[in-house]
């Protein structure tokens, strides 16, 4: 089997975070430019609320600034440290949020209609995505589309799936591998 060492070379948006760590504003604004949309998406879709997902992209792309350095394209794809930073972002964001005991239910009515964000973001990858999902156990897909979805704790899953936490960890990252294995053909 070949293997293929993970670099900036056949990884533009891991060249643009290595710029931006060494301070090139030009970089970070060619970044912004081509991450933005995809990780507005993923923001919309775990806080549901416009306004909040904005100040979030806004901090995003903060921490992007402040932590490029951190950044190890040997350790995964630029776009995928990216959405890791955004989804943790909104973690924090649902957790930090007071919990509303409404009496009229409106609070649970959702906005049935896409935005247009969403359906940009959907139409590039979705079909891909759902193939090489179709290519995982039913539990380890429904894993997955749990943590890095909907925004569940790795212990929340565990007590889902009635399985140790260790074995949730393990499910997560060998999924995650898969799945990554099957993008990349």
């Amino acid at each position: 089997m070949k293997t293929r060492i993970v670099g900036t070379m056949d990884d533009p948006v891991a060249a643009l975070i290595a710029k931006c760590a060494a301070a090139d504003r030009a970089a970070f604004r060619a970044l912004y430019r081509d991450t933005s949309a995809k990780l507005m998406g993923v923001l919309l879709r775990m806080l549901r609320e416009r306004a909040e997902a904005e100040d979030a992209l806004q901090e995003v792309y903060t921490r992007v600034w402040l932590r490029a350095g951190r950044y190890d394209p040997a350790k995964g794809r630029g776009m995928t440290w990216l959405i890791a930073i955004a989804r943790n972002l909104a973690i924090d964001r649902l957790r930090a949020r007071p919990v509303n005991h409404s009496d009229d239910g409106l609070d649970m009515v959702q906005d049935s209609a896409p935005r247009a964000e969403t359906r940009l973001v959907a139409q590039g990858e979705a079909r891909r995505m759902a193939d090489c999902f179709n290519t995982l156990e039913p539990d380890r897909a429904d894993a997955v589309k749990g943590a890095y979805l909907n925004g569940l704790s790795y212990l929340d899953l565990a007590a889902r799936h009635a399985v140790p936490l260790n074995t949730m960890r393990t499910w997560l990252r060998r999924s995650l591998l898969k799945l990554k294995e099957c993008l990349e053909t």
